[in-house]
């Protein structure tokens, strides 16, 4: 407590308060009881009202006349007279004393009434100043919390000052990391350029060379060839003249340069038995013939001269009659994620799968049953087309390569990209022989003898020729052009598009000759593949809600339409060689053997 003469701010506000507070109370109290007492007194002076005018009305006894000085009558008459009247007063008198009475107790009771709701509010008074006094203690203790958040604001306040300037150090910092990203960027993206620059300059001076090495071979041949051509041969039926014969022979054997390599690989892979020159028919327009055939590099030739012509076709099974699946015998998970392309080998028991997950599966048909055989990685994306044949590693394309196909002549592919190109290309040289620009990028390309045959995303299907550099014909379609298939005899061409047709067009009138339809049947995707049975009988595609749609070629109706395992669109289908049994990949990584 402070001193007396010194004296305390707190003491002083709660002295204010109590005073402040007694106040109230007296103007409370003092309102309650205002009405009381003005009724109190105004019943009081009714009171002395009534009392006055009672008394009024007794009789005085100087008033009473004596009975001598009136008669008999007229005693009775004011007896009777006055008696009433009096007895009235009297009796209202009465009445108004009972109600003042009456009056007086309920006010007698008011005032109880009025004195208990006072203690009430006396009680209530103390309560209110007991939580008064606790709330001021907490007022004071949420003033010194609030002393201590506002320090403690101040010390936030000045740590995110501190974590400011940091951050815009290290925004700084930031950008000139990402100026300096930038740069490495366009540096990469210089040298890249410049890798790309220097890899066509490789492949031109690659070509260059071959082509040189070409020119001077041939220099070299037509060389021993004049010489050849200038020495007499003398062929006798003796035995010594028969072994000079043959000697001759191997001299001018030995005058053929040594085939390369890779020639040397294909020949093995492709190795067949050859007949034997005899030297009885080795004549000197025998040897101009056989140096010719030497000449003409666009050949594969084998190990001997006098061998038969080499077979241009591969050896595939002969389907006599395509036999309609039934069921699914069997279903795997083959990829990671969807399936885009499937293909059949040459001899149909070996499959091939690619997806998204830029892998090719190989698997073994055994049975009805597919085993795996081995992976083949590298793809730098997704595998949208596959297709057998020695395997060669080809860059040239400047987008995604959506289709590709060999050939029948061997060592030389057609690819087609989104770079709005087709591509040709010698496989025994690895370069790229011939480049076609069309104006819409490419989804599917097939093969003939001297043809190449390309469908394209703006609704057409374009005809090449081989052997020359212009279109030679176009045919639009309704839709974009998502698969084709050339039937092995190379006289129609089945095309599927985005307008849920498929169309086979008679390539030796070059007109449309059926449409298949079905209720239910959609593409997909811009990659579904539909393909003919091996018969050329029956027309197979999938549609987007899992279904096999199986067309007869000859009269156009629905064969029939499976319901498999797929769940989800199928992408692409094939029919194997002997057309035994058929594949189906779906865009839920699935590939199912029907037989």
């Amino acid at each position: 407590m402070a001193g007396p003469g010194v004296p305390g701010a707190p003491a002083a506000r709660w002295k204010r308060h109590i005073v402040r507070q007694l106040r109230l109370r007296d103007r409370t109290q003092k309102a309650l009881f205002l009405e009381l007492v003005p009724a109190y007194n105004h019943l009081l002076e009714k009171a002395e009202l009534l009392d006055k005018f009672s008394k009024k009305l007794q009789p005085e006894p100087n008033s009473v006349t004596p009975t001598t000085h009136q008669g008999p009558w007229e005693e009775s008459e004011l007896d009777s007279d006055q008696v009433p009247s009096l007895v009235a007063l009297r009796v209202k008198w009465q009445e108004e004393e009972e109600g003042l009475r009456l009056v007086c107790g309920e006010m007698a009771y008011q005032v109880v009434e009025k004195g208990a709701a006072l203690g009430t509010l006396e009680s209530e008074l103390q309560q209110r100043q007991s939580r008064l006094a606790a709330l001021e203690a907490r007022v004071a203790q949420l003033r010194e919390a609030r002393a201590q958040q506002a320090q403690q604001v101040e010390e936030w306040r000045a740590q995110n000052a501190v974590q400011r300037a940091a951050y815009e150090a290290l925004r700084a910092h930031v950008g000139l990391r990402e100026a300096a990203l930038r740069r490495l960027q366009e540096e990469a993206r210089d040298l890249l350029e410049r890798l790309v620059q220097r890899k066509a300059r490789a492949a031109a001076e690659r070509n260059l060379r071959n082509e040189r090495r070409e020119r001077a071979k041939q220099a070299r041949v037509s060389q021993e060839l004049k010489k050849a051509a200038k020495r007499t041969v003398s062929i006798s039926e003796g035995p010594d003249t028969l072994g000079d014969g043959m000697r001759e022979r191997r001299e001018t054997l030995a005058l053929a340069p040594e085939p390369e390599p890779l020639e040397k690989e294909a020949c093995e892979k492709w190795k067949r038995p050859f007949r034997s020159a005899s030297a009885t028919s080795l004549t000197l327009s025998h040897c101009v013939d056989v140096v010719k055939g030497l000449l003409d590099f666009k050949k594969r030739r084998g190990h001997s001269i006098g061998g038969a012509p080499e077979q241009r076709y591969q050896i595939i099974p002969v389907c006599v009659a395509a036999r309609l699946p039934t069921r699914a015998q069997d279903v795997l998970d083959a990829h990671l994620s969807e399936v885009n392309a499937v293909r059949f080998g040459p001899n149909s028991s070996l499959l091939a799968t690619g997806g998204a997950d830029r892998l090719i599966h190989l698997w073994n048909v055994v049975g009805s049953r597919l085993e795996a055989n081995q992976t083949l990685e590298g793809a730098g994306g997704s595998i949208t087309s596959v297709d057998f044949d020695p395997s060669e590693t080809l860059s040239g394309h400047k987008d995604k390569v959506t289709a590709a196909k060999f050939k029948l002549t061997r060592h030389q592919a057609v690819t087609g990209s989104r770079d709005r190109t087709v591509k040709e290309w010698d496989l025994g040289r690895a370069y790229c022989s011939r480049t076609i620009n069309v104006l819409s990028y490419c989804n599917d390309v097939v093969c003939g003898d001297h043809i190449i045959i390309s469908g394209h995303n703006d609704q057409k299907i374009r005809f090449w020729d081989s052997r020359g550099p212009h279109c030679t014909q176009v045919i639009p379609v309704q839709g974009r052009v998502t698969s084709l298939s050339l039937s092995h005899d190379q006289l129609h061409l089945l095309s599927c598009s985005r307008d849920n047709t498929l169309k086979v067009i008679d390539l030796r009138v070059s007109n449309i000759r059926q449409v298949f339809r079905a209720d239910g049947f959609k593409c997909g995707s811009d990659w579904t593949k539909a393909v003919f049975s091996p018969d050329r009988s029956y027309a197979l595609a999938g549609s987007c809600d899992g279904a096999l749609y199986i067309w007869d070629v000859d009269t156009g109706k629905l064969e029939s339409r499976l319901q498999g395992p797929h769940c989800a669109a199928v992408n692409a289908v094939a029919w194997c060689y002997s057309g035994s049994h058929m594949v189906s990949v779906d865009q839920g990584r699935k590939v199912v053997l029907w037989q």
